[in-house]
């Protein structure tokens, strides 16, 4: 069954420019120079890249009938993801991935650096508020059946980005290097060596040999900072793109009625 194509959605009226009144002149002044030099420059750019089609497709689009905060647990997703990449870099900044320099250089950020105990309870809470909000999202998807055709692949990819995240989390925990993060990671490998095939193969992987070692570290923070989080904003970039494509579910309890061209057509 093909889909019906849906039309382009029109530029919202806030953001088309109010016409001049009669007899109105044109208004000049520091500001407005301002303001035209910056439209000039965005519609120079958008000549030339076509963008502004694209952001409108993707950020203009019509919602369901009974649109709700639960909604909004994606969003809240995203930006969480984006603050621990944000705060993620500049604790990178700081940060010694060496099995002999690596505590050291989280007491520094928290003691020393400026807002550093700022900034790594931020990145450090944030994970854990990452982790509940795309529990959260996940069940708002089930249980409003979001899930269900033509939304499978996203789900899918949802799927995938929860398990990246809590591997992120895994990853992370270690890179403190103290005497708990380094013994919960020694029993978290271990448990992963337990599981069928590819389990044995998944700890040499982690560990970065047969023994945990100072090779460990290191292979956690490159995959914590440079693996896992380039999958994970390429698959954000597909979940998005699935959801301004196919849109969003109205929620389960709500009957949505058909359009009047599809009730021409079924006649």
């Amino acid at each position: 069954m093909k889909l019906p194509k849906l039309p382009a959605p029109p530029l919202p009226s806030a953001l088309k420019p109010p016409p001049k009144g009669p007899g109105e002149r044109e208004k000049t002044g520091p500001a407005h120079e301002v303001k035209d030099a910056g439209i000039a420059a965005v519609d120079w750019v958008d000549e030339r890249t076509s963008l502004s089609g694209g952001l409108r497709w993707a950020m203009f689009r019509k919602v369901p009938k009974g649109t709700n905060w639960f909604y909004t647990l994606g969003s809240a997703t995203l930006f969480a993801f984006l603050s621990q990449a944000v705060t993620g870099v500049f604790l990178a900044m700081y940060y010694d991935p060496s099995a002999t320099r690596a505590y050291e250089s989280a007491r520094h950020i928290t003691n020393e650096v400026f807002l550093g105990e700022f900034v790594r309870g931020m990145h450090k809470w944030g994970s854990t508020l990452m982790v509940i909000l795309i529990f959260l999202h996940m069940a708002r998807v089930f249980f409003f059946g979001a899930y269900k055709y033509p939304r499978e692949l996203n789900w899918v990819i949802g799927v995938a980005l929860l398990i990246l995240t809590m591997a992120m989390s895994f990853t992370g925990y270690l890179l403190p290097f103290d005497q708990r993060s380094y013994w919960a990671t020694i029993v978290g490998v271990n448990i992963n060596g337990t599981g069928p095939l590819v389990g044995p193969f998944l700890s040499d992987f982690l560990r970065g040999g047969a023994e945990f070692g100072a090779t460990t570290l290191s292979r956690f923070y490159a995959i914590h900072m440079l693996l896992i989080p380039g999958l994970i904003a390429a698959l954000i970039g597909a979940h998005l793109y699935l959801v301004a494509k196919l849109g969003t579910t109205a929620p389960p309890w709500l009957k949505s009625e058909p359009a009047e061209e599809l009730h021409t057509e079924r006649v």
